[in-house]
């Protein structure tokens, strides 16, 4: 539909960026806190990635010692509001048991920091760093264990901060922590040869203790609202060959429908209960956990939007290797990824598609009928910090605007979008891809393993973010 006239952005808009724990805080033995996932040596995945040549977290951006610069920063840029993530090792080391007091103080100085400053935090619960205590004793896998513990260390947050804090987010990319967890560090929840036996039991523990950490929330404020956060990648056929069609309605139920089907309606996605129980991997459920689906609805939906997909027919034949980055969800019989000749790419292959955002917008919104909020969406560049110390970053500036612009369209649509809130803030270290992969609007003075003196300074999308929340976004047509 063509808009003949835009709307303007709502005035209580939430313009800010996000960040994560373990990405961006360092810090990572001190006042306290336990050992995450993260904080471990992790397995080299083959044909992905040579962890030896990419930075770990132990000190990230640092943020941890520096938050109050780095709210400053986002201050003068104008943010409403900022999502970031609790460590959930600085708060329990274990995961479990006594709880430590420096992190649980560390945080209400983080929240009263943003309040300070106008910042309405955005808090996320679990985002990829699993205490490595419960990591040992199977972690997701483990239902009888990690679902009493989150919810456990949830109950700790909301009574602790739940005055302060309206939003909350539940599980980061809870369709990437299931399909691809070993990316993000998990390594003991393989139990089965089955690979579909495993996403299907860490699935369905992550939806139970997601259901009942909604629940409880609110039951205890009233107030707040919570939703989940996974990431979204629209889904093109390749063709209109209809079983190209047909596939890209597989990709997005086992992708997308899958988790959030449960996690709003209550109940497993039709197609993927069949796909499934053809695979003999159906979860298991327990008395209560229809209830506990029912009881557990979420009050909107955030999601991570990077980039869309392309999918083509695929032959019944056996799932290509990690080491394609495009096939590494190739399902036989479901779908194959292919290639989109009209998308540009990023110089890290991820192609660029402001017009796939405005419709996973409508494609959320028409299935699910809930506000919904972007948690994640950015252009990640191997920035050049030049002489003079600046930072001239227009193919970023290209990327946010064209999306900002897509999501005012959808507000136009009748949509509605509380929040625009992209991937970063300041630069830190990628999920799994180092420091060379930057996003942020500040840039962090150091390399892969050269930490240099971590200053923060200004970028040329820094000033133009700042102008777009200055003007509410209006002046993007």
């Amino acid at each position: 539909m063509k808009i003949k006239k835009l709307n303007q952005f709502p005035k209580n808009f939430l313009w800010g960026a996000s960040s994560s724990a373990f990405q961006v805080e360092g810090a990572w033995n001190e006042d306290g806190k336990g050992l995450s996932i993260q904080d471990v040596p992790k397995k080299d995945i083959a044909g992905w990635i040579d962890r030896s040549k990419v930075s770990d977290y132990k000190v990230a951006s640092d943020q941890y010692h520096r938050y109050k610069e780095d709210f400053a920063l986002m201050a003068e840029m104008g943010f409403k509001a900022y999502r970031f993530s609790i460590a959930w090792t600085r708060i329990l080391p274990d995961g479990v048991g006594k709880v430590n007091p420096l992190g649980i103080k560390h945080y209400h100085d983080v929240i009263d920091e943003l309040l300070k400053h106008n910042i309405e935090p955005i808090i996320t619960l679990f985002h990829f760093d699993m205490p490595y205590a419960l990591e040992q004793q199977g972690g997701w896998s483990n239902r009888d264990l990690i679902v009493d513990a989150f919810v456990n260390y949830a109950k700790i947050l909301f009574k602790e901060y739940g005055h302060k804090v309206k939003y909350w987010l539940t599980i980061n990319e809870q369709n990437m922590l299931a399909m691809v967890g070993d990316l993000f560090g998990l390594t003991n929840s393989q139990e089965s040869s089955n690979r579909w036996q495993n996403i299907s039991k860490i699935n369905h523990n992550i939806l139970i203790a997601q259901a009942k950490v909604i629940n409880e929330l609110h039951l205890t404020n009233k107030n707040a609202k919570i939703g989940p956060a996974p990431n979204i990648a629209i889904y093109y056929p390749k063709t209109c060959h209809p079983e190209d069609v047909l596939a890209s309605k597989n990709a997005q139920a086992l992708m997308h429908w899958y988790y959030l089907d449960v996690a709003v309606r209550g109940q497993y996605n039709n197609i993927v209960w069949k796909f499934l129980e053809q695979e003999n991997a159906l979860p298991e459920f327990r008395k209560d956990d229809e209830q506990i689906f029912k009881n557990g609805k979420p009050d909107f939906i955030a999601f991570n939007y990077y980039t869309s997909g392309t999918v083509e027919k695929a032959l019944d034949v056996a799932v290509t290797t990690r080491g394609d980055q495009q096939n590494m969800f190739d399902v036989p019989g479901m779908y194959k990824a292919t290639s989109n000749d009209f998308l540009n790419k990023t110089k890290f292959n991820w192609t660029i598609d402001p017009v796939g955002l405005r419709t996973t917008y409508r494609e959320l919104y028409d299935r699910y009928q809930l506000p919904l909020l972007v948690t994640e969406n950015g252009l990640g560049s191997p920035d050049e910090l030049t002489k003079d110390f600046k930072v001239h970053d227009d193919y970023r500036i290209e990327y946010l605007k064209a999306h900002i612009l897509e999501t005012r369209k959808a507000i136009s649509d009748g949509i509605p979008i509380i929040g625009y809130c992209p991937w970063s803030a300041i630069d830190l270290v990628s999920g799994y891809q180092g420091v060379n992969k930057r996003y942020g609007f500040v840039y962090v003075n150091r390399d892969e393993f050269d930490l240099k003196d971590l200053r923060r300074i200004r970028k040329d999308s820094f000033y133009w973010y700042q102008e777009v929340i200055k003007n509410n976004g209006n002046n993007i047509e």
